[in-house]
């Protein structure tokens, strides 16, 4: 068999998995234990993203002619791909984290959404929180103007209304 028939289902792959991506990071990986290598890919899995070590050769392949090809310029040392296809945010946040404990991983560049990110780029990117804390807080916010209303509304009531409030408002002028 030849060495070209060998290769093209790994960049048939890794074009699979970059198709419909909200994301794709690549990470220098070098110097990690396989311990934090285990947990790096634990974290990245419960987050829904894909994460998998290909040769720089096979994602140069698998990059051209898509979004994704400006990042083959930062194919120059041994990499690692993290893959979002729901959460654009979530590679770059997991990975940022784990690298806080994990000093030699380091993000060297990635795509959100179609636009080509480097390191510096990817670390504002990580700061972003989840779409789900993104949605709680909308809503938090959308939800307090009503509640204090009611909290108002409620303490009318128990003083005996509108009617005890104007009713009070004369003795108090008088005062």
């Amino acid at each position: 068999m030849a060495k070209i028939e060998l290769k093209k289902p790994i960049v048939e792959e890794i074009s699979a998995n970059i198709k419909d991506a909200a994301s794709v990071v690549l990470v220098d990986y070098r110097g990690l234990t396989v311990e934090q290598d285990t947990q790096l890919r634990k974290s990245l899995r419960e987050a829904g993203v894909t994460y998998k070590v290909y040769k720089n050769t096979m994602m140069n392949f698998a990059f051209k002619g898509t979004e994704f090809e400006s990042l083959c310029e930062y194919l120059n040392d041994p990499r690692a791909i993290a893959i979002s296809k729901d959460d654009a945010t979530a590679p770059a946040r997991v990975l940022a984290q784990f690298a806080k404990t994990a000093p030699k991983l380091e993000i060297k560049a990635g795509v959100v959404e179609g636009t080509v990110y480097d390191a510096k780029g990817m670390a504002a990117i990580a700061d972003i929180p989840s779409r789900e804390v993104l949605i709680s807080r909308l809503l938090g916010s959308m939800k307090s103007p009503i509640t204090n209303f009611a909290r108002v509304m409620n303490q009318l009531a128990e003083k005996g209304g509108a009617a005890a409030c104007a009713a009070a408002a004369p003795a108090e002028a008088a005062e």
